[in-house]
């Protein structure tokens, strides 16, 4: 892609270079120099925003990234990448992919509300994932000193979270077993009894209240979901209001699932644990024919920035990935298995279940 050059947003006091958030020292500190910069970050209040009125018209001031930022999609992952103006993109931090191109916007995009700022640097990261490596019974015993490792890259990756106030009216048929007797002839022609469970269905009704709290939605198109889930959960409880300076020098990935496709995401999800909440509310041994009803007010999102840390090693040749979370430090990723290991379990099991059935033959 063209360079694209800026006056750089967090400029040092001492040396006029661009200062970058530095996460083991929670300061903008400049990579130069040395100098922790003037803490200038945001103190505001992190707040929520009303759903209805945002899926109607979002404010031109909640949008943009309040610091010159350039943006790239990657053709290959379909990935969106903010960089600060005056970096150079050469290669997608995703997938690797080099088809970059620059994406021309004709509405900016909606402001993170607020952010979890990194908490573990580069160096913390790896020291984590390398202990992380001899956790695994199931991964080779050589996994921790084989394993050859890429760069570990940090990101901010977007999110939704989501309110509501949910009040919910179920109906549903109730099953109580119970037993008979029932008289039936073996295969000698002998008459012989058993208890036979049946089932008196009965009607049933009631409701619910369920308060949704921060109920997240990814909305990264770059990270794989499935590692993503694995790192959860992060204390959004914790969130601080967003600030530019915080993402000086750190990846940013662009939302791609926007505010509607991911309300409706977020609503799926709410019905699926309002209709569990509900199953369990249902009286008697087992259910049939539940329906649910609810209503949702006081419904409220946030757009905001969570700090994960990607890395990729290599181990017999075969690429594995794996995620950190950058403020909690949970682990979730890939790694190869050891067969041996693996057939040795398999060997230990049937040992025991052969030893278990000669036992009891011989008992009896």
């Amino acid at each position: 892609m063209d360079e694209v050059t800026a006056r750089p947003k967090f400029a040092c006091p001492s040396c006029g270079a661009e200062a970058h958030w530095d996460a083991s020292r929670q300061s903008l500190v400049c990579p130069y120099c040395g100098t922790v910069a003037p803490g200038r970050m945001e103190s505001g209040e992190v707040r929520e925003n009303d759903l209805v009125a945002a899926l109607r018209n979002i404010p031109d001031d909640q949008r943009g990234w309040q610091a010159e930022k350039v943006s790239v999609k990657c053709q290959n992952c379909q990935a969106i990448t903010v960089f600060d103006a005056n970096r150079v993109g050469q290669r997608c931090d995703f997938c690797g992919s080099s088809a970059l191109i620059p994406l021309e916007q004709l509405k900016a995009p909606i402001r993170p509300e607020s952010l979890l700022a990194f908490k573990l640097g580069e160096s913390q990261a790896r020291d984590r994932i390398r202990e992380w490596y001899g956790r695994h019974w199931f991964a080779p015993s050589r996994l921790k000193s084989g394993a050859t490792t890429d760069t570990a890259k940090g990101f901010y990756l977007p999110y939704w979270t989501f309110d509501a106030e949910a009040a919910a009216e179920w109906t549903a048929e109730s099953g109580y077993h119970y037993y008979e007797t029932e008289i039936y002839r073996d295969s000698n022609g002998n008459e012989q009894t058993r208890q036979v469970q049946r089932t008196r269905w009965e009607p049933s009704a009631g409701s619910l209240r369920h308060f949704f709290d921060d109920e997240l939605v990814a909305a990264s198109q770059g990270a794989p979901p499935k590692l993503l889930r694995q790192i959860e959960p992060f204390p959004t409880h914790e969130l601080v209001a967003y600030d530019a300076g915080y993402l000086s020098g750190w990846i940013v990935e662009q939302y791609q699932i926007d505010l509607v496709a991911a309300a409706q995401r977020s609503r799926d999800a709410m019905e699926k644990e309002l209709y569990a909440l509900c199953a369990s509310q249902v009286p008697g041994d087992t259910h049939r024919a539940l329906q649910v009803a609810a209503d949702y007010t006081e419904q409220t999102f946030k757009h905001i920035l969570l700090p994960v840390w990607f890395l990729t090693y290599h181990y017999a040749g075969k690429p594995y990935r794996v995620a950190l979370n950058g403020y909690t430090g949970k682990i979730g990723g890939e790694y190869p298995l050891s067969w041996l290991k693996i057939a040795l379990l398999v060997f230990v099991v049937l040992l025991v279940l052969i030893l278990w059935a000669m036992a009891n033959v011989h008992h009896g």
